[in-house]
């Protein structure tokens, strides 16, 4: 069997496009393996049910596509954690248990093909605890490093100082002006602009209520409190898209895909030192998970 050319298995950031034999070939540059997750999930009148998972995998394909060399994405999970979002229709719920054993089998079988470095690149809010959960587990179960994080923890920083115009905290929560930009610049076909209308979460007319609580995309808040969230929004919107511009998110996302890149590329060359048992005797049992 001919060898497959390394030229064009270093130039292909996508996963699913590779043969078998170039995948052996991608596991042998020790390319880091980007797997995008979001959800199908309400996001207001204005953004389709598509957007925290259109959005994740965006940033990472255009990381790819940047630095293909260095990365390669796996085709987006759709689905996540929604349970408080069911009084919106369309929305569609994966429960946790069943949500991280399914993304710990896809890391589970990367690492069994040779890729010893795994992102877990998140796109909705409420997967996080459970991304990381996932995360957790692909490193006790196999022998490779994966990273879990959301999409704007690449930029907070950077949206806060030079873009954003909303009210902090409470207006880049959920269809707001964050994600309306990303999707603006994004894919501005499926924005329904003349629908776009802000709506603060109701709770922030409670007293002490931002002092503690509140929700927020790159302003977190002390405590969580995950509502129904149909208690604070009638319109399913939490915050201020009316000030989202394509603009705003043409700068955003090219951030955001550089921050990504630069990532991964310290990613792939960080050492793994070795596990050490320190036991003054070996334990009688093996531990579950893997390990």
């Amino acid at each position: 069997m001919p060898e497959p050319s390394t030229e064009s298995v270093a130039k292909q950031y996508r996963y699913d496009l590779l043969t078998w034999p170039e995948i052996n070939a991608a596991a042998a540059m020790k390319k880091v393996v980007v797997l995008p997750v979001g959800a199908t999930e309400q996001h207001g009148p204005h953004l389709p049910l598509d957007t925290d998972f259109k959005l994740a995998s965006a940033v990472a394909y255009e990381a790819g596509r940047r630095s293909p060399e260095d990365l390669l994405v796996l085709p987006p999970v759709p689905y996540g954690y929604t349970h408080h979002v069911q009084d919106f229709p369309g929305t569609i719920n994966i429960e946790p248990s069943t949500f991280i054993k399914y993304l710990v089998d896809i890391t589970r079988s990367v690492a069994y093909h040779g890729f010893k470095r795994i992102v877990i690149l998140n796109g909705h809010g409420s997967n996080a605890h459970l991304v990381e959960q996932a995360g957790r587990q692909t490193i006790m179960q196999t022998d490779a490093l994966c990273v879990t994080l959301s999409w704007w923890q690449l930029i907070g920083e950077f949206w806060n100082r030079e873009l954003r115009t909303s009210v902090i905290p409470g207006g880049c929560a959920h269809a707001c002006e964050l994600e309306t930009s990303m999707y603006l610049h994004v894919d501005p076909a499926h924005v329904q602009t003349d629908k776009i209308k802000d709506n603060l979460a109701e709770y922030h007319k409670l007293p002490d209520e931002d002092r503690w609580h509140f929700s927020d995309l790159t302003a977190g808040s002390i405590a969580t409190l995950i509502e129904w969230t149909s208690t604070y929004t009638p319109t399913g919107v939490i915050g201020q898209p009316e000030q989202a511009t394509k603009e705003k998110g043409r700068r955003v996302f090219d951030h955001a895909a550089d921050q990504l890149v630069s990532m991964v590329r310290w990613f792939r060359k960080r050492p793994a030192p070795p596990r050490r048992d320190r036991h003054a005797a070996p334990p009688t049992f093996a531990l579950p998970f893997g390990f």
